[in-house]
């Protein structure tokens, strides 16, 4: 029996379904983002964002916060370590059309962590208590904060930092089912995250693992929570969240597009990410994406091999029609 979601509120942001585009560096760029949102998420969130970068209103912190009317709302990610820097940063990214301000507590990527940022955070409670109040007093829009578990196994303080949230005024809190320590190794905890549910009375999102309708409705089952947040499971199939959104609906489970409507999906979204980008960085940055929109297909592995030398995005785009070319073929017979 599939559990059907309920709406969420957000303060004044209503999530119709609560099922969230998770924020990935290097992945859910404005072009990939809008590849989810034309088959339909309940909120997307952007690239983690430094909040000195966005101070100083750098190209790579401006491009990061580009958005589309498509995506409203839209969440953005903040990441950062001084309540000051933060507070400035949530203030400059509502002037730019946040509907909601995302707090970064749950990065684990040393480079992040070394600043007391990120998933450091966790501990150091004080200081993360300080952002969150910096973040909410700074603009009108609602702040949410996204976390893991804990630092390590020893200290699975998750519930009462989003207990500390919440009496701060944050309005929801996501939660990755592992620990910093974890990185992305082992599995993710989802009956944990149900102590972080019962210690708070906002809505919990929640993460980790979730790549299919299977997936989110255990997630759900384990967890109580309000909804869940796909990352990675999005790789490569920007339909996912849709697909979870209809069956979490009740309604039939839609199958995976076929290789007709596949091939559309990657070329549009190369394009877009050309236009984005430039073409040196647009073409670098879709060389993971083609990786993963073909993975599984009958001599992809080649495919990837070769295109990944090319760097003439015309010439990239011929490779594609190629390789699907039999595909699409064989299905309009």
């Amino acid at each position: 029996m599939m559990r059907e979601l309920a709406p969420i509120q957000i303060g004044p942001v209503r999530i119709e379904a609560p099922v969230l585009l998770a924020p990935m560096t290097g992945v859910t760029d404005l072009p990939f983002r809008r590849a989810v949102r034309r088959y339909g998420s309940g909120l997307n969130v952007t690239e983690m964002i430094a909040s000195q970068a966005a101070i100083r209103e750098t190209r790579q912190s401006i491009q990061k916060a580009a958005w589309d009317p498509i995506e409203e709302p839209v969440s953005m990610q903040l990441v950062g370590c001084t309540p000051y820097e933060m507070g400035e940063a949530a203030r400059l990214n509502e002037d730019r059309g946040a509907a909601i301000i995302d707090i970064n507590m749950g990065c684990p990527v040393r480079k992040v962590t070394n600043g007391d940022a990120g998933s450091a955070l966790m501990r150091d409670l004080k200081l993360a208590a300080a952002l969150i109040d910096a973040c909410v007093k700074a603009v009108t829009v609602p702040v949410t904060v996204k976390m893991r578990m804990g630092w390590d196994h020893d200290s699975l303080n998750a519930p009462e930092l989003a207990r500390i949230a919440q009496d701060l005024g944050a309005q929801l809190v996501t939660v990755h089912g592992r620990t910093r320590n974890q990185m992305y190794k082992g599995f993710a905890d989802w009956a944990f995250i149900r102590k972080v549910k019962d210690a708070v009375t906002i809505p919990v999102i929640a993460n980790g693992d979730i790549c299919t309708v299977e997936d989110a409705q255990e997630a759900l089952r384990q967890s109580g929570a309000d909804g869940v947040m796909i990352g990675r499971g999005a790789y490569g199939k920007p339909w996912v969240l849709r697909q979870v959104m209809d069956a979490l609906a009740g309604k039939s489970n839609r199958a995976e597009p076929g290789l007709e409507e596949q091939y559309r999906v990657i070329v549009e979204h190369y394009v877009d990410t050309l236009t984005h980008y430039g073409d040196e960085v647009g073409v670098n940055m879709m060389r993971k994406h083609i990786g993963w929109y073909t993975k599984g297909i009958h001599g992809s592995a080649e495919f990837r091999n070769k295109v990944n030398q090319v760097a003439n995005p015309k010439q990239v785009l011929v490779m594609l029609d190629e390789f699907y070319a039999p595909w699409r073929e064989r299905a309009a017979a």
